[in-house]
This record gives C-alpha cells, structure tokens and sequence, in this order.
C-alpha cells in the first residue's frame, strides 16, 4: 500500500500530468459559478478529450474538474444566493445573509478554508476504505436505502426552526413535486395533465435555480440596492474579514470533521446524491449548535458545514464507483465511462494490478480542491466588492445567467418557465417565512423514495420492517423528531427546577 501511495504521486507530479489537471480546475472554476451546468454536464462534454489519455492523465483532467465545481458553486451561493449546482444549495441559506450584513469576506473565508480541510479529509477515508469497502457498501439493500432517505426527509424537517409543522407541509408539497412523471411501476404519467414535458418529471436544477437564485434576484430587484446592506464600514469588512473566516473554521474544527464524515458517508451509498448529503450535514450542525436560531440568519456554523461536506462527499462517491461499478451519483457515472475509455475495470482489477491508479485520484482530489481554494482566495476582494454595487446594474446580468442555468439544464424552454415559477414560490416563502429546504430536498428524495419502497414490498412483503439496520435507521429517525419536540419542555423544567431549588435554598 504504502509503495502504491508514492507510485501514485510520482505519477501525478509529472509535468503533462498536473498541466491537465490545472486545465481540469480552470474549467471546473468557471463551471461551478456558472449557476445550472454542474459538475456531471460538465463531465459529459470533456469526456470526448480524454481518448488517448493515460489513465492518470484522465483522471487528473477530469477529477480536477468534478473537484472544484462544488468549490466555486459555493461561492456564487455566498455572494449572489444563486447555487452553482444543486449540491451548493445549502451554502445560500446562512452564506448569503452573511453577504447582506456586509460579511461576505468572512463567508467565503470560511467555506473556501472548511472545503480544503473537507477535500482533504475525504480523500484520506477514501484511501482508508479501500480494503473494507465492498463488503460496507454490498450489506445495503433497497429496504435500507430507504430508511436512509426517510432519515434524510426528517433530517430536513427539523431544520424548520420552530415550526415543524410549515417544515412537514413544505415536504409533503416537495414529495408531491417529485411524483411529476412517468409512474416507474405502471409506466403511466403522473400529474402530467397532458404536458409532454411534464412527463420527464420537473428539473431539479431549474427548481434549485429558481427557488434560491431566482428569488433573491427578484427581491434584490425591489429593494434596488446592492446585495449587501449593512453599515458604512461595509467595504472594509468585506476586505479584510477572510482571516476571520479561515480562523472561524479552524474553531470549529470538529464540526468540520464531522460534516466531512457525513459527505463521505452519504456519497458512499450509490444514488443519494450530494444534495442530500449537504442538508444532513446542515441539519446535524444546526442540531447540535449552541445557537440554532441563528441558522438561516447567518450562521457561521451553517457555512462551515455545508462547504466542508460539500467536498468529502465527491470522495465518498468514487467508492462504490471503484469498488464493483456502481456510481454514487450522476458525476462518477460519467466517470465510469472514463474508467473504461481509458481500459479500466472498476472491481478487484482496480484494488490490485491499478491500485496506484486507483490511488492517484486521491491526491488529484486534494491537490485541485486547495489550487482551487488558493484561486478563490486570491478572487475573494473583487468578488466581495461585486455585493457593493446597485441592484440596478446586476439584475440584468444575474437574471442572464439564471436563464442560462435553467436552459441548459435539458436545452427546453420549458426549464425557464419552471425556474421563474419557483422564484416566485421562493419569494412567498422568503416573505412569509416558510422553509425552502424541506420543499428541496423532498424533491430530490421523493423519486428515490418511492422507488426503493416498492422494491423493498417486492421483494421482502411487510418484512423489510424487522431488519436490524432498518430498526436502527428507524430508532434514530424518532430520536430525531422528539428530540426538538421534547427538548424545550425538559429546559423549561430543569429551568424551573433550578428555580425552586435556588428559593429554596434562600
């Protein structure tokens, strides 16, 4: 292992090598503040470049692409509320008001710092798991995934603050969004009502773009301001508070570990998707805060979770891609077909005779993500100077780019229409502060959901409720929902307690 370690660096430090892989990042950097294209369209069209490629070359190419796009996403998420992917929504929610106090220094310093130690820690786990991934990730079973995705929705309903129940109404509207389509079991169209379009199900990046993006440009259109609008020291804040950022991340250092652990963990099980992974990382953070009410209102805690997650988790991905070929999302999808373009086998062919191969995307992971962070720290103070300038003069160009995002997503206009209609519902909840999140990520969890329920009836009946990990998913599901339930009845009681015991004590 440790002779394949300094074989795969040797291989990544040779000049042709990290030449595309800078390449890989430039594109990637640029992709990931575009707001729509994402990592895996991405992937897609560089694919054709990387005939006659070593298998390291290939790798460093496109890896150090897929590894910056989430990076750069979180950057538009913080300065302007428009993600870059769907897997940077999460950064909107407490990065942008950051920006609006005038603290968008701050933000960026934190997230672009969280995802270097992030990227780093998930290609460390990804090294780590090598031996003992295949039997992890095989023990799973659709009635598994499934309580994994009911772990997720209850996850994201609790980050409703107070009011659980807005959270659940906005899940219960999102899972209904997400049964637009084609029924997978009777082949027949759901809430389609004749539409063609409808029948591919709705878009999640014009949704995405649309609810985030979308409403804060519209908003930002009424106030006709800057995004930021907080006092006259505004500029000076934003210049000169990244160190503030960075030494903000290192603080929480083990909020960092453990947002990075759960991106790992997420990727891992094959068709969760990032989106996913970021929110649970958010929601743990948010739960074990000394000051959740701050979360959706600026948290530094919040920012520092998402953008840490945010790149463990691509490490988490590639494992079961490596391990027996099953994708852990869209993007190393796209990356298996790489593997066999450049005449890999992912299985025991790539844990033996290709393991520095295997090795090298780990160190190509952490490499692009700080030359990355390094570019974005060096773009900080003239991004941070674009939230100073009137509304007037960057509506029209935000509005370009939501459009192009929206568009590109599947070339139909349709997609457009889709992402002004959840700025509109975007701006509703903003103004009568109802959770985004919930309605989200229930969208991207429906589909799998339903799926992985009526595989597990199929093939188990009522059974599949009596699996030890189902039992175990479904004990920490309940926890999760009493814990807010209860949690503020036992302070009101120890409160008063303490109270009676104090006067009696006088």
């Amino acid at each position: 292992m440790g002779e394949a370690l300094v074989e795969s660096l040797t291989q990544v430090f040779q000049p042709s090598t990290l030449l595309l892989m800078l390449v890989g990042v430039a594109v990637g950097f640029l992709v990931g503040i575009l707001p729509g294209l994402g990592g895996a369209v991405t992937l897609a069209l560089m694919l054709p470049f990387t005939f006659g490629m070593e298998p390291v070359q290939a790798f460093a190419f496109l890896l150090g692409m897929l590894a910056v796009t989430s990076t750069a996403g979180d950057i538009s998420s913080v300065l302007f509320g428009i993600p870059g992917e769907a897997t940077s929504a999460a950064t909107v929610l407490d990065g942008h008001p950051l920006t609006k106090r005038g603290e968008a220094g701050r933000a960026l310093g934190a997230v672009l710092s969280a995802s270097a130690i992030g990227s780093a820690i998930g290609a460390v786990v990804l090294v780590a798991a090598i031996p003992i991934m295949r039997p992890l990730v095989l023990s799973f079973g659709p009635a598994e995934f499934f309580a994994l995705t009911v772990l997720g929705l209850t996850f994201v309903v609790t980050l409703s603050g107070g009011n659980m129940l807005k959270g659940f109404i906005m899940a219960t509207f999102g899972v209904l969004v997400a049964m637009v389509g084609i029924d997978p079991q009777e082949g027949v169209p759901r809430y389609a009502f004749g539409d063609l379009y409808l029948w591919g199900g709705i878009g999640l990046v014009p949704l995405v773009v649309g609810l985030f993006g979308g409403a804060e440009v519209l908003q930002l259109m009424l106030t006709k301001r800057g995004i930021a609008q907080p006092t006259d020291d505004s500029a000076t804040r934003n210049l000169t508070g990244i160190g503030q950022g960075i030494r903000d991340t290192l603080a929480h250092w083990w909020l960092v570990v453990r947002s990075s652990a759960i991106g790992v963990g997420v990727g891992i099980v094959p068709g969760v998707g990032g989106s996913v992974a970021q929110f649970l990382a958010y929601g743990h953070a948010q739960q074990t805060s000394k000051h959740p009410e701050e979360f959706g209102k600026g948290s530094i805690e919040g920012v520092i979770a998402a953008g840490s997650n945010n790149n463990a988790k691509d490490s988490g991905s590639l494992i079961p891609t490596v391990a027996f070929g099953i994708p852990g999302g869209a993007a190393t999808a796209v990356l298996l077909s790489a593997f066999l373009i450049v005449g890999l086998d992912p299985g025991p062919q790539m844990l033996t005779s290709d393991l520095p191969v295997t090795l090298s995307m780990a160190w190509v992971t952490i490499l692009a993500n700080f030359v990355a962070v390094a570019v974005g720290f060096l773009l900080i103070r003239p991004l941070a100077k674009l939230t100073q300038i009137r509304g007037a003069f960057l509506v029209p160009v935000l509005l370009m780019l939501l459009t192009i995002g929206a568009y590109t997503a599947s070339n139909n206009f349709a997609d457009v229409l889709v992402m002004l209609a959840a700025a509109v519902i975007g701006v509703l909840c903003v103004r009568w502060n109802w959770p985004r999140v919930p309605f989200l990520l229930a969208v991207v969890l429906g589909a799998i959901a339903e799926r992985y329920l009526f595989l597990s009836y199929s093939l188990y009946g009522l059974g599949w409720l009596t699996k030890p990990a189902v039992l175990i998913i479904g004990a920490i599901i309940v926890l999760t929902v009493a814990r807010p339930l209860l949690w503020p009845r036992l302070r009101r009681s120890r409160s008063a307690d303490e109270t009676r015991a104090k006067m009696g004590a006088r």
